[in-house]
């Protein structure tokens, strides 16, 4: 009788840390959204063995029983329990051995309790199945926070692909990684690419474990995310954040960032079960990649986003009715657009050189233009002016060609089919070379040198000319 006390009083005490954290009425999760916790119990016959107080698989009931009582204290948090091994003697080897013991619902702790006591091992370890199936075991929730924490006793002994079930799993988004607690030594080869393992030497270290795995999911972490300028001060501010999943890329949270009036990053609360890559929206983005959390612990994640302005303008104002075109703002020497601005507007960028195309008539291209921090960098485009096209006849064709830098370069064709148009062009030295679709000689071909200024119209009247 005494030893029976004494036993029972060595496991309350390894669950004494969660109970005191969690104790008194009900406790307020931090988490808005809601967290379901399902343990997949190894119940295969290797549990039967001895492990210093008790069977692994009594010590592993008693403790599941606290934690889960525990958890009954947490508002938005519900638990369920997949167990494998259970039903079938292991000289059958049979890999479907795996069922939900009890499935997710409120106030579902007293049939958990109950339930594990049932359990007797007998069966083979279906770690990989019992990992594939319980992805149906979470209800369809898109506002949930599906968590799985495995006890095993062994390695799988089904040639299951534990590795890839695991991160197809995540990618799919039916649950955060895996936690994954080994109560034999030697198996952390065999699980620590599949998820976050703890290895349990003894009862202390898996009560250690199961309190740590489940402060985590109930209990966000705290972050401050400083963006430095090109000195590292964090003076940088105003920024959109974004945190996605690092394995499923899914966004997780945003947040527009503040400084205090002392100059100290606002500070954010988030889940620390997932890794995240933490992406500042500058233009371009500046993104930390993988960045890992510990529940409980604050951490500081700096990133380098020093910007100044670009403010791309008309020369000399320009006129009121003047067209706001779009500029194609890409890096130094990349083709790819990083941004679209439009004329007339200013917009922030991540110091260093850009190329700009104004989407004007000819495209205008600028290369170089270096942003500096903190300051503007004040581009003046000249207005466009405008050609008149008047056509004789509706079926002449031609193109209008531009003169730079002592070559000649194509701008467009002139529209079929019209008897006039007017065309927006850039000031400078134009060529129209057209002639009649009905014309059989090339020798009828018309060519016309004009000059475009800003914000005036050139007229010009395209005839037949007649053959020679």
């Amino acid at each position: 009788m005494v030893l029976r006390f004494l036993k029972y009083t060595f496991v309350a005490l390894l669950i004494l840390p969660f109970c005191v954290y969690g104790q008194n009425s009900k406790t307020t999760q931090q988490n808005t959204e809601k967290t379901r916790i399902l343990f997949i119990v190894d119940c295969s016959h290797n549990m039967n063995e001895k492990w210093q107080s008790a069977t692994k698989i009594k010590i592993t009931q008693n403790l599941l029983a606290n934690i889960v009582d525990s958890l009954s204290n947490y508002d938005n948090v519900e638990c369920a329990i997949r167990v494998f091994g259970s039903e079938k003697d292991y000289t059958l080897g049979d890999c479907e051995d795996t069922h939900l013991l009890v499935p997710f619902y409120l106030l579902n702790q007293d049939n958990i309790k109950a339930k594990l006591k049932t359990l007797t091992p007998k069966g083979t370890s279906a770690v990989a199945k019992s990992l594939e199936k319980c992805a149906d075991d979470f209800p369809k929730d898109k506002h949930s926070r599906n968590i799985v924490v495995m006890i095993v006793d062994n390695i799988d002994k089904c040639d299951g692909d534990i590795d890839l079930i695991s991160k197809t799993m995540q990618k799919q988004g039916k649950y955060i990684k895996p936690f994954i607690i080994g109560i034999s030594k030697g198996m952390k080869n065999n699980y620590e690419n599949c998820g976050i393992y703890y290895e349990a030497k003894g009862e202390i270290d898996f009560s250690k474990a199961l309190n740590t795995i489940v402060r985590q999911a109930v209990h966000n972490t705290t972050t401050q995310v400083n963006l430095l300028n090109d000195k590292n001060e964090n003076t940088e501010t105003d920024i959109p954040l974004m945190f996605f999943d690092s394995e499923n890329h899914k966004l997780r949270y945003s947040f527009m960032h503040s400084l205090s009036t002392q100059g100290v990053s606002d500070t954010l609360e988030i889940d620390p079960l997932i890794n995240y890559d933490v992406v500042a929206m500058t233009i371009p983005p500046v993104e930390k990649k993988n960045v890992t959390f510990l529940a409980g612990e604050h951490s500081v994640i700096n990133l380098k986003t020093p910007q100044g302005t670009l403010y791309i303008k008309y020369l000399n104002n320009g006129t009121s009715s003047a067209k706001p075109y779009p500029v194609a703002v890409k890096k130094a020497d990349d083709s790819q657009t990083i941004n679209v601005q439009m004329i007339n507007t200013k917009q922030k960028y991540l110091v260093g050189k850009y190329d700009l195309e104004v989407m004007t008539l000819p495209i205008l291209t600028l290369k170089g233009v270096e942003v500096g921090q903190s300051s503007t960098t004040t581009i003046e485009i000249p207005q466009s002016g405008y050609l008149r096209i008047e056509k004789q006849k509706s079926d002449i064709i031609g193109s209008i060609f531009v003169q730079k830098d002592g070559k000649t370069f194509w701008v467009r064709d002139i529209t079929e089919d019209n008897l006039k148009e007017t065309v927006e062009l850039l000031p400078g030295i134009y060529t129209i070379v057209a002639k009649s679709r009905s014309a059989l000689k090339s020798s009828q071909t018309f060519t016309q040198e004009i000059k475009i200024e800003s914000n005036k119209t050139t007229n010009i009247t395209l005839g037949v000319k007649q053959n020679k």
